[in-house]
């Protein structure tokens, strides 16, 4: 017994010390993955997106605070014009595009090829192509300096960090393989970020409704429009939290009703494209409801998602639960089919009894060839053999209903039912065409070309809308032929 009790000691004694070495070394030594750092390979590096920039505002100077600055500085010395040894070509109606000084007080500072030189400011321009029209200057996150716009493509202008003293250049030049073939040309150095210039304008502004915003942009872009979305939507924020996260995180001011206005508009835009789009579905849909709070008055979602794709299809928002809203959800889902139901299809919804009398009313309408019969998936538990095979069908549902719900709960309720069709469309649009997920291996549930190319979400959300534009230009002239 006394060996027992000596062993069962040792043991006690070896157990806290294997717990002390190993707070230790959770404390002390930092455990690193031995794994194949994949973000070095030359490959891999062109196809990585690097960090959105620094959104610094520009504020307009005055050119006679400025003299008057100057004079107080310079003891009472004043500022005078440029004394020119010869004539000068420059127009007497140019002015510095900084801070308005007349013609007098500019230079020209690269001879005939056409840089001008403000004495006031000190600020260089040219008049053809003139960098202070923005109210916002791009920098590097990672130096600070500004950015320089080096190629124009299609729908973006990139632009490139040219300072080979900053950080994130000196880091990846320690990354090149110096017995690579073809040197540092093989490797991404530098800092690129693009900028998307889709024209937003092509749609008439007579369509868009009552206290929608104008796409004629006065004070801010379709940068920060974009911006706006992908706070509100991808990230979940509310109109306020996107408003105070853009003045904290930019240094832009913009009010939450101005943010509404954005997504009101950008719905308008993306939800022809998103209703027209071409989902290929296949042979079983999904459906549910789940409510929502409008004025503190419960009001519904529908959903109705491809089982295959899990692709939302159709969707509605109601202030009802009777069978119209569920016919209309039922009719956007169909559209993808071209009311020609394929063989061997299933429609799986719950044990509500909208569903069997919305499929007698389709029944009705078109005959034979849209007659289905409903999959109800009765209850919480497989308490038969109809509940026990489909019932992980309805569980895709479910989860649908929890994400969706996730990013409405911080809304507090909708104020009417166009904000909540609003915020629907905008969310649909992100589920099937933004947002990442798990079963189909981290990528988009539906890929599109041309979104491949936009290096960053607010671009993504910009080419949306342009995409949404030419469905609407399609869809008039299909009007109009």
């Amino acid at each position: 017994m006394d060996i027992i009790l000596y062993l069962l000691s040792v043991i006690n004694y070896l157990y806290r010390q294997n717990c002390w070495l190993i707070t230790f070394i959770c404390r002390y030594i930092p455990l690193k993955q031995w794994a194949f750092d994949d973000a070095r390979s030359p490959k891999y590096q062109k196809f990585k997106t690097d960090e959105l920039p620094k959104i610094i505002p520009l504020e307009k100077k005055d050119w006679q605070h400025l003299k008057r600055e100057y004079q107080r500085s310079h003891n009472g010395r004043e500022l005078k014009p440029v004394r020119r040894h010869g004539e000068c070509d420059i127009s007497s109606d140019t002015r510095c595009p900084c801070c308005n000084a007349p013609a007098d007080y500019l230079y020209k500072n690269n001879g005939s090829k056409g840089q001008l030189l403000c004495k006031v400011c000190g600020s260089f321009f040219s008049p053809k192509d003139n960098r202070f029209h923005k109210t916002f200057e791009l920098r590097c996150p990672f130096c600070g300096r500004s950015l320089v716009p080096i190629k124009s493509r299609k729908f973006f202008v990139i632009w490139k960090c040219v300072n080979k003293n900053c950080s994130y250049y000196q880091n990846n030049l320690k990354q090149v393989d110096p017995d690579s073939p073809n040197g540092k040309s093989d490797y991404k150095l530098h800092y690129l970020y693009r900028e998307f210039n889709v024209d937003f304008f092509q749609m008439s502004l007579e369509d868009l409704p009552k206290n929608a915003s104008s796409l004629r942009f006065r004070k801010y872009d379709a940068n920060i429009m974009g911006l706006c979305l992908t706070l509100h939507i991808n990230l979940g924020l509310s109109l306020r939290k996107t408003s105070q996260a853009l003045e904290d995180l930019y240094g832009f001011r913009v009010s939450h009703q101005q943010i509404a206005n954005y997504c009101k508009t950008a719905a308008l835009c993306i939800k022809p494209f998103v209703d027209h789009y071409d989902y290929h579905p296949g042979k079983a849909f999904v459906a549910d409801e789940t409510y929502i709070k409008i004025r503190g008055v419960k009001s519904y979602i529908w959903f109705i998602m491809d089982a295959a794709s899990r692709s939302i299809l159709g969707y509605r928002v109601s202030d009802n639960r009777s069978v119209g809203p569920c016919i209309m959800a039922m009719r956007m889902a169909f559209d993808k089919l071209k009311n020609a139901l394929p063989e061997g299809f299933r429609f799986i919804a719950d044990g509500y009894s909208a569903y069997p009398l919305a499929a007698q009313q389709f029944f009705l309408e078109f005959g034979e060839r849209m007659k289905f019969e409903i999959t109800q998936v009765i209850g919480l538990t497989n308490d038969d053999a109809v509940s026990k095979e489909f019932r992980p069908f309805k569980q895709i549902i479910e989860r649908l209903n929890r994400t969706y719900k996730a990013s409405y709960r911080i809304t507090n309720g909708f104020d009417n039912i166009d904000g909540a069709n609003y915020d629907l469309a905008l969310w649909v649009a992100y589920y099937n065409f933004l947002r990442p997920h798990k079963h189909a291996k981290y990528r988009v549930l539906n890929e599109v070309e041309i979104l491949k190319g936009a290096g960053n979400m607010p671009g993504k959300w910009q080419l949306l809308i342009f995409l949404g534009q030419q469905t609407i230009l399609e869809l008039q002239k299909q009007q109009s032929a």
